[in-house]
């Protein structure tokens, strides 16, 4: 076995410095590459940490969304209770009301036909006039108090003076048919009045 000498030293220097020239371009874009991932790395690492602080900024909002969703809650249940407590006590009516109905449908049935008759010949100008009408019932009933009534309550003592003219007029009448003649007279009368009540026109 022969052993290297100097020319042997001097080709496997060449031989290296030749591969470490060939391999420097290489190595120089393997370092670029590496510079490009560690920027990447870096931007990523800056993007999560912004999604991370979205993140976190969300939870606070949500969690402040269900603080505040449960103060609403908190504060509606007296309202509902309330509630609850005015359809309960409701309940008896309604059903009462229900009853009703249901006792009225056939009288509701019965006046259909009324109705219908009455929504198609009632003209407006007798709803305005009713409702004029109807504005007038307030004065109305204060003429009926004010100067009906007295006029009514008057007649409790204006019916016994009527009872005593009456009774005078048969008294005078019983004097006169006693005076000689007046017989005679009251035919002639009760004749005209009779033949003038036949020439009146009928009603």
């Amino acid at each position: 076995m022969r052993l290297p000498g100097p020319r042997d030293l001097v080709t496997l220097v060449e031989r290296s410095s030749e591969q470490l020239v060939a391999l420097l371009p290489r190595a120089t874009d393997l370092l670029g590459s590496a510079e490009r991932l560690v920027r990447d790395a870096g931007a990523l690492v800056d993007r999560i940490e912004a999604i991370r602080s979205e993140a976190q900024a969300l939870v606070e909002r949500s969690e402040a969304t269900r603080a505040r969703a449960d103060e609403l809650v908190t504060g509606l249940e007296p309202t509902t209770r309330r509630a609850v407590a005015l359809l309960a006590a409701l309940e008896p009516a309604a059903e009462r009301a229900v009853a009703l109905l249901e006792s009225m449908e056939p009288s509701l049935l019965k006046l259909m036909p009324t109705l219908e008759r009455l929504a198609e010949t009632t003209d407006p100008r007798e709803v305005d006039a009713m409702v004029a009408m109807i504005d007038q019932l307030p004065l109305l009933a204060a003429k009926i108090e004010t100067d009906v009534i007295p006029v009514l309550n008057t007649l409790t003592s204006v019916a016994p003076d009527l009872h005593d003219l009456l009774d005078v007029s048969r008294e005078l009448n019983l004097m006169l048919a006693r005076l000689p003649g007046m017989g005679r007279v009251k035919r002639r009368v009760d004749e005209q009045q009779e033949l003038r009540e036949g020439h009146r026109p009928p009603t």
